[in-house]
């Protein structure tokens, strides 16, 4: 699989429940939704790549050493960008169930930058494309993005993860309107009630469902937080119930998701159990502080379902 989006280093507090103002030390990890899913489906077993910019400075250089040395992901696609640093995004445990993110992508994230020149021609062809709302928030990434999805010409499996990040837009209807596009160009949709809302203008999760298949979507996800899963198709639909677990950190669960969603895609499985698969990926995480080191083995995913049977 193929992740096209941002990378950041994540800064974990090691002390929880308390704001950043109180925070003492720091713990630093690999970070960034598309490369965290990347990260995730290699951990699955799977072949891994991510397209991404960093900066030319030492979080660059730990940035790609991780991703290659310590989480086998491919790292060739990693470019570096000659003017902007590498970004930074800090976390607060504060609270642990949704715990806020400050980032430092001054003016903006390195990624943002990405040039046609930076993605390799696999895109077009490569299983799984995973790409994210985020990566329309600006151009060239925009424009970048958008060509990569029409040349695949809805080539499955292409995945987008509506993936919105107030702090990278002007308003939600600027996102929806520049995250629209994309949809009409994925056969996979995924995301969560208040993401559905802004991309297609509806948060109930089956009205949501509805008008991503309506725009050509063959799979569409809807995330209930405590409600559960939504998966549909345009013959069959399926809600499937959270697991249970004591969050220590909420960051990382949606992109372990994402990451056994691929596995899932790749190995054919059928919807329901692709997301029931995917749900225990994430409730492991929640139950982890940190993202990319949290993500799950395959063996672990059987055993959190054997548990919860």
């Amino acid at each position: 699989m193929l992740a096209i989006g941002r990378v950041s280093v994540d800064l974990y507090p090691q002390q929880s429940g308390v704001p950043l103002s109180k925070v003492q030390t720091f713990a630093k990890s690999i970070g960034g939704s598309p490369t965290n899913v990347a990260v995730a489906c290699a951990r699955l077993g799977r072949r891994a790549a991510v397209v991404t910019r960093v900066g030319d400075d030492g979080f660059g250089e730990y940035i790609r050493a991780e991703l290659a040395e310590k989480f086998g992901v491919d790292n060739r696609y990693v470019s570096t960008d000659p003017v902007l640093r590498t970004a930074l995004a800090f976390c607060a445990l504060d609270p642990p169930t949704d715990p806020p993110l400050l980032f430092y992508r001054e003016p903006r994230g390195p990624e943002m930058n990405l040039a046609p020149a930076d993605v390799p021609d696999i895109a077009a062809t490569v299983p799984v494309l995973w790409t994210a709302g985020s990566r329309f928030a600006q151009e060239p990434s925009r424009s970048t993005v958008l060509e990569v999805l029409k040349q695949r010409n809805r080539r499955p499996h292409t995945v987008l993860d509506l993936d919105y990040r107030p702090s990278f837009w002007d308003s939600p209807r600027q996102a929806g309107q520049h995250i629209a596009p994309a949809i009409e160009l994925a056969t996979v949709a995924v995301g969560n009630r208040t993401e559905c809302e802004i991309a297609v203008g509806a948060a109930d999760p089956h009205t949501a469902a509805d008008r991503l298949l309506e725009r050509g979507v063959s799979l569409a996800i809807v995330k209930q937080g405590s409600d559960g899963v939504l998966a549909a198709t345009p013959e069959h639909r399926v809600e499937v119930p959270p697991m249970p677990v004591a969050t220590v950190c909420g960051l990382g669960a949606g992109d372990a998701f994402g990451g056994s969603l691929a596995d899932g895609l790749l190995a054919g499985l059928a919807p329901v159990e692709i997301v029931t698969r995917a749900n225990a990926a994430g409730a492991i995480v929640a139950g982890r502080l940190a993202c990319s080191d949290a993500m799950p083995t395959p063996e672990e995913i059987d055993q959190m379902l054997a548990e919860q049977a």
